[in-house]
């Protein structure tokens, strides 16, 4: 059986000079949303984010005469990952980074929100990134051909810095952590990684790159209270980041080959089981190893109180029964509806020559959902890169990506907190994608309910209709089975 063709993110021809760009804003209303999901940057983060998950997914060995396929697992730290000359550069930048905090200790005294410290430590890392990206980075990625005065630092440094947070805002969140996946895949399409390395370069960059970030990134939150960016409350996954789920369900998958495709159901041997995320002692001992135990025990630092409480969403998925790939799975598609359709998200993701803000002509109409149709509107635009009236009537295209279809449904009549993913009434026309809720329906699609409440509905939905409309719609992911009911 031949092997699966997996695509990878493309790189540029070393050999021809390429016309660089500084990155610019160009989401500035809700429906832009809708027409980034048309286009190559759109297509290029979702090529290069499920490139680096499937590599992460654990490998079969080879098979001796009469014996089954050994299976390597990819955990943190696990001298069976490869590190290149060029990873451990990009470690090293981090280190540094980490140590400018030292610099500049969180300014004394109670606050309610972020630390204004971090604006301190923001502009000592924009004066020092420049030569720090020379000392660190590829030198094939930074003297790239050019055509003009603009280099390929220019976007290099625009994806970097804004990978920390927003010094305004004083937050951090996914949206952040979307910049520095986009700062790696520019440097993967400048020929920085090697990319014929059967998945041995992409786990490096997870577990050699991402992960430390993460752990970067937490402690810049702790030091300076950052606040989430764009959060959902306890009704999203994470206040902060979401690639840490989505590798780390896939560090626990079934084992594959060059052969297979992409699994959605099953588990690594021996695996934890995924309601072990609500055991502290479970969390604390998987934490070193896997990336979601990883999140997961810092959500631990943080908060307090019972875990159904706080985390509701990673409660609900911890009752999937049919293994991690299938969690992986819903992850994919949660990344696209609460990351890269949401407006709060990617308003603030900057668009160059290496991301694209130019339209993929091999995409798809993009889906109208309640996430691309809920977004906000400005009356009058003052960005002058793209108004709504320079963008096709037709709104021409989506992303090829797997999780866009061309099928065009109308909005739910319920705006709010409801996950992407969840299942909805059944379609009754083709105008009409989700039929009114009645009270009783809404009642009966409650979460997977706490310890000790499995014989008992939430009341405070069925107080009086009044309290129904005012409720946001369920959040139970349609993957993340009930294991009381």
């Amino acid at each position: 059986m031949p092997a699966i063709n997996v695509p990878k993110l493309s790189g540029l021809d070393d050999g021809e000079a390429h016309t660089f760009a500084t990155p610019l804003k160009r989401i500035n209303e809700g429906h832009d949303v809708s027409r980034f999901l048309t286009t190559k940057a759109y297509r290029d983060i979702m090529v290069f984010a499920l490139q680096l998950n499937r590599a992460m997914f654990p490998q079969c060995g080879p098979k001796p005469d009469d014996q089954t396929q050994k299976a390597q697992s990819w955990e943190i730290g696990s001298h069976h990952v490869s590190i290149s000359a060029v990873v451990r550069q990009l470690q090293r930048l981090l280190i540094t980074l980490n140590s400018i905090i030292d610099e500049v200790p969180p300014d004394p005294g109670p606050r309610r929100f972020g630390n204004v410290s971090f604006r301190r430590w923001y502009e000592l890392v924009e004066g020092r990134l420049p030569r720090l990206m020379e000392q660190y980075l590829p030198v094939k990625v930074l003297s790239f051909k050019k055509t003009s005065s603009i280099d390929s630092q220019a976007e290099l440094k625009s994806y970097l810095l804004g990978a920390f947070g927003s010094p305004q805002r004083l937050d951090y969140g996914t949206g952040h952590e979307l910049s520095f996946l986009a700062f790696l895949g520019c440097i993967w399409k400048l020929g920085g990684f090697d990319p014929s390395s059967s998945g041995n370069e992409e786990r490096g960059i997870v577990l050699g790159i991402i992960e430390p970030y993460l752990e970067f990134v937490r402690r810049l939150i702790k030091s300076y209270t950052l606040e989430p960016a764009g959060s959902h409350g306890v009704w999203g996954l994470d206040d902060h980041s979401f690639l840490p789920y989505l590798f780390g369900s896939a560090q626990y998958g079934p084992a594959i080959s060059d052969d297979d495709e992409t699994p959605v159901e099953g588990s690594l041997a021996n695996a934890p089981d995924p309601a072990d995320v609500t055991k502290a002692a479970a969390v604390e001992r998987e934490r070193r190893k896997n990336m979601y135990f990883a999140a997961v025990g810092f959500i631990y630092d943080v908060k307090k109180g019972p875990f159904w409480e706080h985390s509701p969403i990673l409660y609900d998925i911890s009752g999937v029964r049919a293994g991690w790939a299938k969690i992986n799975k819903g992850m994919i598609k949660m990344y696209v509806a609460e990351v890269l359709s949401k407006f709060p998200v990617v308003q603030h993701f900057y668009f160059g020559s290496l991301f694209s803000w130019d339209e993929d002509p091999d995409a798809l109409p993009p889906l109208a959902t309640i996430h691309t149709s809920a977004q906000p509107i400005r009356s009058q635009p003052t960005d002058p890169v793209v108004r709504s009236s320079q963008l096709p009537s037709s709104q021409k295209g989506s992303t090829g990506a797997p999780l866009i279809s061309s099928t065009t449904a109308a909005p739910s009549p319920f705006v709010g907190t409801a996950a992407p993913w969840a299942k909805q009434p059944a379609v009754t026309s083709p105008t009409t994608a989700f039929p009114s809720r009645t009270e009783q329906q809404i009642i009966s699609q409650t979460p997977r309910l706490p310890p000790n409440l499995s014989s008992q509905r939430l009341t405070h939905a069925s107080s009086s209709r009044q309290a129904v409309a005012d409720m946001p719609p369920p959040t139970k992911a349609p993957w993340a089975k009930d294991r009381n009911g």
